[in-house]
């Protein structure tokens, strides 16, 4: 990569470049001389502008000023005025050409100042636009490695992923015909025992159907002398019934003839009462002289 060489200005030398927090404090550094001598070249200025007033203001006074002629004094006196007016027309004019020559030496040192932060600027901006044409082609080179890189590293992978993905692929077939091998055989196996559960089973409902055919001549065997237990039980029970009627009329008889004798028992003791009752109402009247009410 060509370019303008840059000067390093005390920079630390990287990989890239130069160190960014030297060539921001050097920019800023810059920045600040720069600001101070546009601040300088305007007092410069301001200042020549103020002496121009200054003398423009003099010479409108002395301007207005009436001429003095000191017609009074004598001849020497004049002369000594003359001279002093001579020198001071030498001395003003050796002032205007000083203020001249000061206000052109401040204009000129001012212009110097500013053509030199111009250039100074300019300068600084070059180098800041080389620094970052430089930065830029040095992120781009890093960007295309990095994408050359990854690219090389996505072909890299996507070829380990198909070895990966046919290794893979072979195995599944390999464990399907395994599967479909063992699939088969547990089927087999599968079938065998179903034979197997299905010969027990009939057996076993072959076993239980003798079992229940047997139960049944059983239950009916006891049906059987449970019907003729019960018609013994029912004729004893008509036995036991005709027993117990009789022996029920033969109690009614004794209670009927038991009844009778206690009413009439009942009957002879009324009859005592009431003779007893007619004796004691006798006894009254005879003592009494008067009839019982009844």
């Amino acid at each position: 990569m060509s370019g303008t060489p840059v000067p390093s200005h005390g920079f630390m030398a990287v990989r890239r470049g130069y160190r960014p927090e030297q060539v921001d404090a050097y920019a800023a550094a810059l920045s600040q001389d720069r600001d101070t001598s546009w601040e300088r070249a305007a007092r410069l200025t301001v200042l020549a502008k103020e002496m121009e007033a200054d003398l423009e203001a003099l010479r409108e006074r002395v301007a207005r000023l009436a001429p003095q002629t000191y017609e009074t004094l004598g001849e020497r006196a004049r002369r000594l005025f003359q001279l002093g007016q001579e020198e001071a027309a030498a001395v003003g004019d050796g002032a205007r050409q000083e203020a001249r020559r000061l206000a052109e030496a401040a204009q000129e040192r001012a212009n110097g100042v500013r053509d030199a932060a111009h250039a100074h600027a300019d300068a600084v901006r070059a180098d800041a636009e080389e620094r970052a044409r430089q930065r830029l082609l040095g992120a781009r080179a890093e960007a295309d490695e990095i994408r050359i890189t990854a690219r090389r590293e996505v072909k890299e992978g996507r070829t380990e992923a198909l070895a990966a993905l046919r290794e893979v692929r072979q195995r599944t077939i390999g464990m399907l015909a395994e599967q479909d091998t063992e699939h088969a055989e547990r089927w087999a196996e599968a079938e065998r025992e179903e034979a197997e559960r299905a010969a027990a089973l009939d057996a076993r409902h072959a076993e239980q159907v003798a079992r229940a055919e047997a139960a049944l001549s059983e239950a009916k065997q006891a049906f059987a002398d449970a019907e003729t237990s019960a018609r013994q039980r029912q004729e004893e029970a008509h036995v036991r019934a005709a027993e117990i009627l009789a022996e029920a009329r033969v109690r009614e008889d004794r209670i009927a003839r038991e009844t009778e004798r206690v009413l009439r028992e009942h009957g002879e003791r009324w009859d005592d009462v009431h003779a007893h009752i007619d004796l004691v109402r006798n006894s009254l009247t005879t003592l009494t002289g008067r009839a019982p009410a009844e």
